[in-house]
């Protein structure tokens, strides 16, 4: 079983860091979508 672990625990290894190097290199793009607020007059300082 001492063989077999070690295998699971490599494979578990490098998906983890496979997919810790995709995030880092993934380019997401910024929204796109505007986004418009209406702010009652009460709640503006005076």
């Amino acid at each position: 079983m001492g063989t077999f672990g070690r295998a699971l625990l490599l494979i578990l290894v490098v998906v983890v860091l496979g997919g810790l190097i995709f995030v880092i290199t993934w380019d997401i793009p910024p929204p796109t979508r505007e986004i418009e607020v209406v702010i009652p007059d009460e709640r503006l300082p005076k």
